[in-house]
């Protein structure tokens, strides 16, 4: 097999072409927060990923956005209010997602422009998608900067306060992936189906599911 090897010193589009065609397919958490005129903010990150159980902890990733090199909405909010919503994918909503990523006017407010029905949080102030089937109440636990360049990122985690799961995706206390139909994130345009599973059984004398 013949490679090719690459620096990783020159221009951030190169890496970034090959962070997003080597690590697939992404999980994209779809973060509900509040704009400074109490406005609702909806954007998908698929930079995101599990941190810890208990406390339970999520982590994900916004850069800088390419187009103007100033910091995204989603992050200026959570910095602000310290906190948020992670809403989960779907293959139901996928287009109406799609349409959160559209860079629009500070303050407008996606929900709107997506289709999507804001509804109320248990415990923070931000909004969750009603369409979404899973839904993460977060308190803001930490941030990290990598940079402040067009591409640089930040790794904002978040502490899980309280889940919302739909029942119909679920069977003895447990999330159905052929009921939930995730979604994931893959390079360019293309987006992944969770609908070719498979099974290996794993080595361990204890498993929390099997």
């Amino acid at each position: 097999m013949k490679m090719k090897t690459f620096e990783t010193n020159g221009a951030f589009t190169d890496n970034y072409k090959f962070l997003i065609g080597s690590i697939l397919p992404r999980p994209i958490a779809v973060v509900s927060t509040r704009n400074i005129d109490g406005s609702n903010n909806v954007a998908p990150f698929s930079f995101f990923t599990a941190v810890s159980a208990l406390p339970m902890i999520i982590a994900f990733c916004p850069l800088i956005r390419t187009s103007t090199g100033e910091a995204k909405d989603t992050p200026t909010n959570i910095l602000r209010e310290k906190e948020f919503v992670i809403n989960f994918v779907h293959e139901d909503i996928a287009n109406k997602i799609n349409l959160t990523s559209t860079e629009l006017p500070y303050g407008q407010d996606e929900f709107s422009f997506a289709g999507l029905t804001p509804i109320d949080s248990e415990v923070v102030k931000a909004k969750r998608i009603k369409e979404s089937l899973i839904h993460f109440e977060c308190v803001f636990r930490d941030c990290l900067n990598y940079g402040s360049t067009p591409g640089a990122g930040q790794l904002i985690t978040g502490e899980v306060v309280r889940v919302h799961i739909a029942e119909e995706i679920m069977e003895n206390g447990k999330i159905i992936t052929s009921k939930f139909k995730p979604i994931g994130r893959g390079a360019g345009n293309d987006w992944f189906r969770c609908s070719d599973v498979f099974t290996i059984e794993r080595l361990m004398a204890a498993q929390i599911q099997k």
